[in-house]
């Protein structure tokens, strides 16, 4: 039991591996929304992602005893929705082409409409590898080495993988910060400086 009175994480485990009807349950109502949210934001589909959870949710339900307990629980579960949704996106072997804009993500108030449909749209257009990495770093707030065991990757290669996403982003994005293109960075419409050139 926690300070707060309610059961950890491992002992909720340990009680649906010994037959307990109910623990299971438990602890995907206390970890749902955030693997919710990493299975949407890294799918870009609701259906994907409800598709990738849903086997994610039973895979781990049918390998709870095999859990070693070499990491949190909610990391070991988190890792098996990642491997779930990186295996749609294999089999897919194309990257998602339904609009980002139907994932409900928390935004802030001082960003428009169309920033946020902006960067949902570039964040598609990474390769999964670096889509993922960027999602639980980023957006979920995951410490590198948190997410490196959800991946199953050693945390050189996340932070690489969030780099090289974060710099894709940035080109992607740049007209974002320079709206008007001055210094020569491109906007939506097309590069700036470019009226009179042959």
């Amino acid at each position: 039991m926690t300070d707060d009175g309610t059961v950890e994480d491992a002992a909720l485990l340990r009680a649906h591996v010994a037959g307990d009807p109910d623990a299971f349950g438990m602890l995907v109502r206390r970890h749902r929304d955030r693997l919710w949210a990493v299975a949407l934001r890294t799918l870009g589909d609701r259906e994907e992602a409800a598709d990738a959870l849903q086997d994610a949710l039973i895979s781990a339900f049918r390998a709870a005893d095999r859990f070693r307990g070499d990491s949190a629980v909610t990391t070991w579960l988190h890792r098996i929705v990642v491997n779930a949704c990186l295996d749609r996106v294999r089999r897919a072997h194309a990257r998602p082409t339904v609009e980002l804009a139907d994932i409900d993500a928390p935004v802030p108030s001082d960003i428009d409409a169309d920033t946020v449909l902006d960067v949902r749209a570039a964040l598609g257009t990474l390769p999964a590898d670096q889509r993922i990495a960027l999602v639980l770093v980023d957006m979920q707030g995951y410490p590198v080495a948190d997410a490196a065991t959800m991946l199953g990757v050693p945390i050189g290669t996340v932070k690489s993988r969030c780099a090289r996403g974060r710099a894709r982003l940035a080109l992607l994005l740049g007209y974002l910060r320079n709206p008007q293109g001055a210094g020569g960075v491109s906007s939506p419409s097309g590069p700036s400086g470019t009226e009179g050139m042959a």
